[in-house]
């Protein structure tokens, strides 16, 4: 086999040393050695036991956070777990929102905080948000921000594991994932959720696909944990409409304003000396356009221009520099 495509291979490669897909791996790494392949040997092995470390870290962050009993459930094939956990000191948090967006993400916050109360009046708080926009608006930090905000573990579908070529599978692993987080106090994040969830009169995926999006009505429509689900996606119109009538709120994430556009590029430039003669306003307005990700983007490489530059304080040029060149990426969003 081509060595890039087996280095390929063994970085996707994830597991115990139990695990039979890492069994088959080592007895690779054996072969290649006794074929006097002993450099890419010694990378594959590096890789492997990279991984393996990993994923051990993995389950163990999960033990810590799942009742007694409860595991991450995975895909029968190759054994890889159907959602990961990100440590709360990973979570991203710190954001600028337009005000009506912020002010409905805080009311979900609220809600959930004041769950007991609400129970007593027979009431729920929002527990299935669905958030909709271009790219790079912040709908994944959102749901990252909630679970920082009120202190739930934040979990992340793997739809890639969700997802088998076998008939059947991708529904049970669905099923699966959803049972098992049904007693998991915790943010459930279904990232780029339009993967398995376009329309159904779209006239595509009427076989397998199709199905999963009937399961995912089921699971949605029944869905009872005792935290809170966030679903992404960056097309609102290819979404069945079953599925949005089964959200409790759904909110779009719109691109920046330039005042919150000014907010952006100002806290991401704070540990930044700057020169005093900046005119925000005129950036702010030339930045129009751009997502929440570009705006810090922009602002993170001119930092790194004013320092390869040996500047001791941050200029207007610097910024107007990274803007064009970042502009090719904001075209293509």
């Amino acid at each position: 086999m081509n060595q890039e495509l087996m280095i390929r291979l063994f970085k996707s490669i994830e597991g115990s040393p139990s695990d039979d897909i890492v069994k088959i791996a080592e007895r690779i790494i054996e072969e290649e050695s006794k074929n006097g392949h002993t450099k890419i040997a010694a990378r594959l092995k590096d890789i492997l036991h990279k991984n393996i470390h990993t994923y051990t870290a993995f389950q163990g962050n999960l033990k810590s956070i799942l009742p007694k009993g409860v595991t991450i459930p995975t895909d029968k094939r190759y054994n890889i777990p159907l959602a990961v956990h990100i440590d709360r000191e990973k979570l991203r948090h710190e954001m600028v929102l337009p005000d009506l967006v912020e002010d409905k993400i805080k009311r979900i916050e609220k809600e959930y905080v004041a769950r007991e109360r609400l129970k007593k009046l027979g009431l729920k708080p929002k527990q299935k948000i669905l958030l909709y926009g271009t790219p790079g608006c912040g709908k994944s930090m959102t749901a990252e921000r909630i679970a920082w905000n009120i202190g739930l573990p934040f979990l992340k579908v793997r739809f890639e594991a969700i997802i088998s070529s076998y008939l059947g599978e991708s529904a049970s692993n669905l099923k699966k994932l959803f049972e098992a987080l049904r007693q998991v106090p915790c943010v459930l994040l279904l990232d780029e959720f339009d993967f398995i969830a376009k329309a159904r009169s779209k006239g595509q995926d009427v076989g397998e696909m199709h199905r999963i999006v009937n399961i995912l009505l089921n699971l949605l429509e029944d869905y009872d944990a005792p935290g809170i689900l966030v679903a992404t996606t960056n097309f609102e119109g290819i979404i069945d409409f079953a599925l949005f009538r089964r959200f409790d709120e759904i909110i779009e994430m719109p691109k920046p304003s330039k005042v919150e556009i000014i907010k952006l590029l100002q806290q991401s430039l704070s540990a930044i000396n700057k020169e005093k003669d900046i005119n925000w306003n005129s950036l702010g307005l030339k930045l129009k356009g751009f997502s929440a990700a570009l705006v810090v983007k922009v602002a993170e490489d001119a930092a790194k221009i004013s320092v390869v530059q040996g500047k001791k304080s941050l200029e207007q040029n610097h910024i107007l520099q990274s803007i064009t060149e970042n502009t090719i990426f904001n075209k293509r969003k």
